[in-house]
């Protein structure tokens, strides 16, 4: 199968993690935007969904799903995102899509976090995929200059020739060259660098599930 397609087998298995009459956390990216395609489905079974982009709002109200704010809610039973790379214990890196703060803050307000991923995103260790950090724009450079300390290389996102600006109004900047072998210290010790809004490593929001789309199937992992 092409990679577009294990994304549609893995969004549609996630269904089954859906509670009826509840409302559902909803990610963002690629693979997620099957699974909205598919929640279309069940619409009337539930209640509506917390997004964690524009993107993703506007997608889930294109199909006629209602959209709640997170404040406006309280926990929600079962978040479903994707991954840019996953371990063999549920940590993740995340953000290629520039949405990683609103995922963890979704992420951190539910239950259960499932991930939905094709199996190329599966891997020992994390940091081969260039780690996304969200960071207040006059901090950018400072906190680049430390990933640097740490033999990295750190760039700012771009877009038309011009630093992407997030939803959050915020800068992105991309690390190369990290072996994150200790995630949840390591998403720990950014975290309290001054300017960092969010690191996108998901360690004190790990996966308990991960779908993982596969030749053969979805292979379901548990944490």
């Amino acid at each position: 199968m092409t990679q577009d397609e294990l994304k549609a087998l893995v969004g549609q298995a996630a269904l089954h993690y859906v509670v009826p009459g509840e409302i559902v956390g909803v990610g963002t990216g690629s693979t997620v935007n099957k699974f909205i395609d598919a929640l279309a489905s069940m619409k009337d079974q539930i209640k509506g969904a917390v997004s964690s982009s524009e993107a993703s709002t506007q997608r889930l109200k294109a199909l006629g799903i209602a959209v709640f704010d997170c404040n406006a809610v309280g926990e929600l039973s079962v978040y479903i995102d994707g991954a840019d790379e996953i371990d063999g214990q549920g940590h993740m890196v995340k953000g290629g899509g520039a949405a990683l703060t609103r995922e963890k803050i979704v992420a951190a307000q539910s239950r259960q976090f499932v991930c939905i991923a094709d199996e190329s995103k599966l891997v020992k260790t994390l940091g081969a995929f260039p780690l996304p950090v969200e960071v207040i724009p006059m901090a950018t450079a400072r906190v680049m200059r430390q990933f640097v300390a740490m033999g990295a290389v750190a760039q700012i996102r771009q877009k038309d020739g011009q630093p992407l600006v997030t939803d959050n109004g915020q800068y992105i900047v991309d690390v190369s060259g990290l072996h994150i072998t200790d995630p949840l210290a390591f998403e720990t010790q950014v975290s309290q660098w001054p300017g960092v809004v969010t690191v996108g490593v998901f360690a004190h929001q790990k996966a308990h599930v991960c779908l993982l789309g596969t030749a053969s199937g979805v292979k379901t992992l548990t944490f």
